[in-house]
């Protein structure tokens, strides 16, 4: 690696640690090394850019935005709180046990755990501060209970990550769907822990009626099926990933349009200007980056971190924990989806040298810096919940880490048993 990009790298990231925003800091970098450098020019820069967002795939990526901005807000939240309020509000802490099952449900329609933190914390952390929660703990509910919108299917990062690294997106959304149940599992047996700890009673003492259970379950019947037509889609190979995104998203406009009426058609030009500004706040980190890899590619980088890796270990899971752990570190000082969309190709090499499944590194990398987005400095989900619910930072780390372990636990599983993960798509596609 040249001491120009040894040089660029380190200013890249003293940029993000600084604040600047990781957009800018990566064109910023790229632009640097593309005029110094004697055999590139910026008009390669601005090819990299070009051919990357002229990928046809990258259309999912709006779909599934508009499909998980319409259910959240278009009244399909409270109905699925209520559903899950109805399965699990009689368990042990059965508030906090409500939000994981929540994030479960509306993550499989979101597939971003910016935006399903965001819901539970506007609807569910008052709810727990009227029955005796902690600001504290009930922050951390809707914080770690969202690492697992990400890892289920609609996820935008599953995408990124497939059409960088040329890996199946249909396999990666399968791959992630036994990791996020999973996730869940953990954290409410975590959850039912604490709450027994700290005297935390359930919402009732008694489960609901089935009539009651199968009225709120009709309630949200419609929002539910989402998820099941999107495994179903995948499943038969009826759809591309881009035909199942807007079909997902037209879904979810007759769904909250014409059957719950909760979105209006004034609504659905609001919808639209938010998908724009996310999609377009997600693109433009893919294109910055791509400009990026090509200098990786240039450096021959993937080829340099191989032999470093090769002189450790040739073991696989010497290599997947030592991937894990840098993930991690890196995680807290820059922003997962930089960090994911540049080193996606150079992830992907070293799962090929190595024999590793590039679907298996796919889910766990994914796992692993959406961890990431809990712990500061640079923690996106942790900043939000606490702008939302005014909850300290120093208090929420507090809360987070018997949650943190949990979830670092469920990391070493998949990353060392790797059929929790290729199982299913394994099954799905043979």
């Amino acid at each position: 690696m040249s001491l120009l990009l040894t040089l660029d790298l380190l200013g890249m990231i003293v940029l993000m640690i600084l604040g600047v925003p990781v957009t800018f800091a990566i064109l910023g970098a790229a632009l640097v090394y593309y005029t110094l450098h004697p055999d590139t020019s910026t008009l390669i820069m601005m090819q990299q850019v070009q051919t990357a967002l002229r990928s046809f795939p990258l259309l999912a990526i709006p779909f599934f935005i508009l499909a998980g901005t319409t259910m959240a807000r278009g009244g399909i939240a409270e109905r699925i709180v209520s559903f899950a309020d109805a399965l699990v509000g009689h368990w042990r802490g059965g508030l906090a046990q409500v939000g994981v099952l929540n994030s479960l449900i509306m993550g499989s329609m979101t597939g971003s755990a910016i935006a399903d933190a965001a819901v539970d914390s506007k609807v569910l952390v008052p709810e727990m501060r009227k029955h005796g929660y902690s600001l504290s703990f009930a922050s951390v509910i809707s914080a770690a209970s969202s690492v697992i919108a990400p890892v289920l299917p609609p996820s935008t990062s599953m995408i990124i990550f497939g059409l960088l690294g040329s890996v199946s997106v249909a396999k990666l959304f399968m791959g992630g769907v036994i990791p996020a149940l999973l996730i869940a599992v953990v954290l409410m047996a975590t959850v039912a822990v604490i709450s027994r700890l700290r005297g935390y009673v359930p919402v009732r003492a008694k489960r609901l009626p089935a009539s009651e259970i199968m009225r709120s379950f009709k309630e949200c019947f419609w929002a539910l099926m989402m998820p099941v037509l999107l495994l179903l889609g995948l499943r038969a190979g009826i759809f591309t990933i881009t035909e199942l995104a807007a079909m997902a998203a037209l879904y979810t406009l007759i769904v909250s349009g014409l059957i719950y009426r909760s979105v209006s058609l004034r609504d659905v030009g609001v919808l639209f200007k938010e998908t724009a500004r996310t999609t377009s706040a997600v693109l433009i980190i893919i294109g910055a980056s791509a400009s990026f890899s090509y200098i990786f590619a240039i450096e021959q980088v993937p080829v340099h971190v191989i032999e470093l890796l090769a002189s450790v270990s040739s073991s696989p899971i010497v290599i997947m924990l030592c991937l894990n752990i840098a993930l991690l570190l890196m995680g807290m000082i820059i922003e997962g989806a930089a960090i994911m969309i540049l080193a996606a190709p150079i992830l992907v090499g070293i799962a090929n040298h190595f024999g590793i499944d590039p679907v298996h590194m796919g889910v766990m990398v994914v796992v692993n810096l959406t961890i990431g987005t809990l712990t500061p400095p640079v923690g996106a989900v942790l900043y939000t919940v606490c702008a939302i619910t005014g909850c300290r930072t120093g208090e929420f780390i507090r809360e987070l880490l018997p949650f943190l372990g949990a979830l670092l636990a469920v990391l070493l599983a998949i990353t060392f048993y790797s059929p929790l993960i290729l199982a299913l798509p394994n099954w799905m596609y043979q």
